[in-house]
């Protein structure tokens, strides 16, 4: 959605992001318009001062009202310093790491801790291992027993972090029944910030860990396990499910089908059949034009995060790696019910009816319109209006109101 708050497609994005976690409690919406347009015009250390100040101001109002045994307060203020130091650092994304980037994520993890005791859930912070790294997340269960619920994992998109899982889809399935096991995986969020991590498309070597981790707890009802990934995380969850057959239920939102492809479509037709490793000439011309864009602090933003994010040097070489990110010949090897949604606007996303054309499990496609306002990249600004429609949906397979 252009013109939402800024003139500057990025800053405008990053603005009606945070305000969107209005909903559950992240954002204040004018007050998000309000620091973002008191941000200099594509100026990228003015968009974090301006955002981190507001994160501490939020905060300082938590660490008040909690003194004050003010707990409705406390959590609302703590819930927005996290969204709002978030996005302080998001600008950053990219490598060399920038000690920004390393402080909002710290910043916004210890804003959202403080707010758990007044979140109305039992929530674990939890350390799943996988391999040599460890996977941090949260367990948010609706009552602290052992009755066996219905439960969803979330997995995660491009530059999102665990914490902002909570605002995008775990309130919403605490509020209807579910509980909630939500991670960053490989090259996401701490993982990828602390632990250098990048990022890998087979999920279905990393959630098979996750699902483990999740059995061995008394209150996870085995028959009834879904996952859900918003962003990158409509690629990696039917990706997930693929080679996952313990899970009950799958819904990827805003999904893409073969990233190879996706990229090309980008790109003047004169020069795809080139890319990335045809006519020298040709590709040096990307090469430049991709290089020049990068170094642009708005517009180069997503080329920074995505060499940053899978780890490699230049387009060309993002270009070679996005071959392995696809769902051709697995796609089909899916067997639980599968909810692919996609937002009508999405350029990210318009591949979706291809992956549900590739589907041979029971499945059903959503197609969410701007008339709704649900247009846009996993439904930003409107994700109440997306949880009616896939917790609907979800809601007839795995019955969250029904304890075993």
């Amino acid at each position: 959605m252009a013109g939402f708050a800024v003139e500057d497609d990025f800053f405008d994005g990053q603005t009606l992001r945070a305000a969107g976690t209005a909903p559950y409690g992240g954002a204040d919406v004018l007050e998000c318009i309000a620091i973002a347009r008191r941000v200099k015009k594509r100026d990228l250390d003015s968009w974090h001062d301006e955002w981190a100040a507001a994160g501490r101001r939020a905060f300082a109002l938590g660490e008040e009202a909690e003194a004050s045994a003010r707990a409705d307060t406390a959590k609302r203020a703590f819930l927005r310093a996290c969204t709002y130091f978030r996005t302080s650092g998001i600008a950053f994304l990219g490598s060399p790491v920038d000690p920004r980037l390393r402080e909002s994520l710290v910043r916004q993890r210890e804003a959202f801790r403080r707010a758990i005791p007044y979140l109305g859930a039992h929530v674990q912070i939890v350390e799943i291992p996988l391999g040599k790294i460890t996977l941090p997340g949260y367990y948010f269960r609706v009552a602290d027993d052992d009755r066996r619920r219905a439960t969803v994992i979330l997995t995660n998109g491009y530059d999102g972090t665990v914490e902002e899982m909570y605002f995008g889809n775990a309130q919403a399935a605490l509020d209807r029944g579910y509980d909630v096991l939500a991670f960053d995986g490989p090259g996401q969020g701490a993982v990828l910030i602390e632990q250098g991590v990048t990022l890998r498309p087979d999920w279905e070597n990393v959630v098979p860990t996750v699902v483990d981790w999740l059995l061995e707890r008394p209150g996870a009802d085995p028959e009834r396990i879904a996952l859900i990934g918003w962003s990158l995380g409509g690629f990696l969850a039917p990706r997930a499910a693929s080679g996952e057959h313990r899970l009950a239920a799958c819904i990827a939102d805003a999904n893409f089908y073969d990233l190879f492809d996706a990229v090309l479509d980008r790109l003047p037709m004169p020069v795809r059949a080139q890319i990335p490793d045809g006519n020298e000439a040709a590709v040096a011309i990307v090469q430049s034009r991709m290089d020049k864009l990068m170094k642009k602090p708005t517009e180069g933003w997503s080329l920074r995060r995505g060499l940053y994010v899978n780890g490699v040097g230049s387009m060309m070489d993002y270009v070679r790696d996005a071959r392995r990110y696809t769902l051709k010949g697995l796609a089909d090897r899916i067997t639980c019910p599968t909810l692919i949604c996609h937002g009508e606007l999405d350029p990210i996303a318009s591949q979706a009816p291809l992956t549900f054309a590739a589907l041979t499990c029971p499945k059903e496609l959503i197609t969410f319109l701007a008339v709704d306002g649900a247009g846009d990249h996993c439904e930003v600004g409107a994700r109440q209006h997306y949880h009616a429609r896939s917790f609907g949906w979800l809601d007839s397979i795995l019955e969250p109101t029904r304890l075993s």
